[in-house]
């Protein structure tokens, strides 16, 4: 046998006699709970949401360590880093109100802030359009809507309604969104005006003004869209539904929120005022 594997006699029973240490058992071990943290969110993961993950696990170990033996066994998270902002000055009549929002992305309650913002999510079957409307509070998406309309009513206003549903409108909230017409529009602007809302717009060609709704649509074509490729609308919506709703509001860390997931940061915060 050894002369068929080209090995020494010596070397072949040196491995028969060999037993791994308990830093290499620990190491499998702790490469087993680190592609299970990576596969369980489908990739997304990099070495600071893998950590606090195993750190909740009970291991001891630095981002430093995790990422060398990521780096080492090809585990990369499928995420791109790299962000460029983009918005549209849509053309028209209506009034565009002040940015009151001012960069300020910080809110100390619930429904203090809101944000809203639309992209495009691209079918076999058309384009679909998703309007979310997240609480700067916890950065929880708590109203959206999909239509394949860009009305007013099919996009914001629906969004506007579900966010409403969620959580309670005070006198007061400030609504930041871009200066589309679906939020200028008056069937939109007098609704939330009668509910004591102040509007709130970015500047023009400005897309930094409402950096955190651009953010949340880098991740979600980074983690969902661009590795898909919807043969139907019904297809695309499932999708959504599951990374809106279950991943990102539910099971995605946030660095902003402490690695707390939204859903987690809320609860927390709850119990800290009760």
């Amino acid at each position: 046998m050894c002369r068929v594997f080209k090995v020494s006699r010596s070397g072949y029973y040196s491995w028969l006699q060999y037993k791994p240490s308990h830093r290499d058992l620990q190491r499998e071990r702790l490469l087993l709970d680190i592609k299970e943290i990576y596969l369980s969110s489908k990739q997304r993961y990099g070495s600071p949401k893998v950590t606090d993950d195993l750190h909740d696990m009970g291991w001891k170990v630095s981002r430093q360590r995790v990422a060398r033996i990521m780096r080492a066994e090809g585990i990369r998270s499928i995420v791109t880093k790299k962000f460029r902002g983009v918005t549209t000055d849509s053309k028209h009549s209506f009034p565009i109100a002040e940015n009151h929002l001012k960069r300020d992305f910080h809110a100390n309650r619930p429904g203090q802030k809101w944000i809203s913002d639309i992209t495009y999510i691209p079918t076999r079957q058309g384009w679909l359009y998703l309007t979310i409307v997240m609480d700067l509070y916890d950065r929880k998406i708590i109203g959206w809507s999909l239509s394949t309309t860009m009305t007013t009513q099919a996009t914001v206003m629906t969004a506007w309604k579900m966010a409403a549903k969620n959580r309670s409108v005070s006198p007061g909230l400030l609504f930041h969104s871009d200066r589309g017409i679906q939020y200028a529009a008056n069937a939109f602007a007098d609704h939330i005006r009668q509910k004591g809302v102040r509007q709130s717009m970015s500047r023009k060609g400005n897309c930094w003004d409402n950096a955190v709704a651009e953010s949340f649509f880098k991740i979600l074509k980074s983690e969902m869209v661009r590795h898909a490729s919807y043969q139907s609308i019904f297809q695309a919506k499932t999708d959504l539904f599951e990374f809106i709703e279950i991943w990102y509001n539910r099971k995605r860390k946030h660095a902003y929120l402490g690695y707390k997931t939204p859903e987690q940061f809320g609860e927390t915060k709850y119990s800290e005022c009760a």
